[in-house]
């Protein structure tokens, strides 16, 4: 055997896609001196997915400052293509569960709106494709947070504006209940010219007994009855969305990635999904000719069924 592709996912909190890979490598070697090996950084939409994707298209980093979960202001990268076309955002950099201390972390109170910053960041750089990176997140707000930092609005049955940002409150899994109606009048104009693809490694629905709720919103901090609340909500705004764009989330398989947020991007963006794939993987760069494959799928860590978001 002459040559060996080694492609492995990050260990979660232990090692790196790219430093899993060279441990792999070294074993190899130690094993078949003769061998030639080749370590290709793979990641499934959470950590690790932005390095992944700089390295393939030759990008670079942006740093910004923008609001982490609760709504604290601190730096945050994602990354822009050589080309300059396309956005990488890893939500996690932003919204994700490890920016919350331990004993402040509430599903009902965390936010995407981070996220929202860094794509409207990259909006205005001239971006018009992004790749989302689903995964790590500590919200449960269906990505409306996101929506709201690129301008989208939010009323309630009397007309009253849910989460005003002029009143400094931002959309949160508590709210959801009490929207009504989606006003897109005010969003980044250039969404409309805008694609998104969404990355992620699950395929649960936006709601019911597999959805956001019940299955991710217990490790971000919710409790049996938050849990329930959490879960009638995103029922409910699957049925705005609905009403308001045509687009059925219950249906869309993923739609609970990320705290519903894999609901909240088709539904107002229409983008690709990519559900339990590996992203950015250069198979040009030896998985054609390679003798053989060495691959490792999302594990090595405990994680509910269907993944971890």
């Amino acid at each position: 055997m002459k040559k060996i592709v080694i492609a492995l996912d990050s260990f979660k909190g232990c090692l790196t896609s790219a430093e899993a890979g060279e441990a792999a490598a070294q074993g190899v070697h130690a094993a078949c001196p003769e061998c030639r090996t080749i370590v290709l950084p793979v990641a499934d939409g959470g950590e690790g997915m932005l390095d992944v994707l700089l390295a393939a298209s030759n990008g670079k980093r942006i740093t910004v400052r923008a609001h982490d979960p609760l709504m604290q202001p601190c730096d945050a990268s994602y990354g822009i293509s050589g080309d300059g076309n396309t956005a990488f955002v890893e939500m996690a950099a932003i919204s994700g569960l490890p920016l919350v201390p331990a004993d402040k972390r509430n599903p009902m109170k965390t936010t995407t709106f981070g996220t929202g910053e860094l794509i409207h960041d990259a909006l205005e750089r001239g971006c018009l494709r992004f790749v989302i990176g689903l995964g790590g997140s500590a919200t449960n707000d269906a990505g409306l947070g996101m929506l709201q930092a690129l301008g989208f609005r939010f009323f309630d049955k009397e007309g009253h504006e849910v989460g005003s940002m002029e009143k400094g409150i931002a959309l949160c899994g508590a709210l959801l209940s009490a929207i009504s109606s989606i006003d897109s009048s005010s969003a980044h104009p250039a969404l409309k010219k805008t694609c998104f693809t969404a990355a992620c490694d699950v395929r649960n629905p936006f709601f019911g007994p597999n959805g956001a709720a019940h299955i991710f919103a217990p490790q971000k901090g919710a409790d049996a009855d938050m849990v329930k609340e959490l879960d009638v909500a995103m029922q409910h705004l699957s049925d705005v969305i609905f009403h308001t764009t045509g687009k059925d989330v219950s249906l869309h398989p993923g739609a609970g990635a990320a705290g519903g947020m894999g609901g909240g991007i088709p539904g107002f963006g229409g983008p690709a999904m990519g559900g339990g794939k590996k992203k950015g993987k250069n198979k040009k760069k030896g998985g054609k000719s390679g003798t053989l494959v060495c691959e490792k799928p999302g594990c090595g860590y405990s994680r509910p069924v269907g993944g971890g978001a």
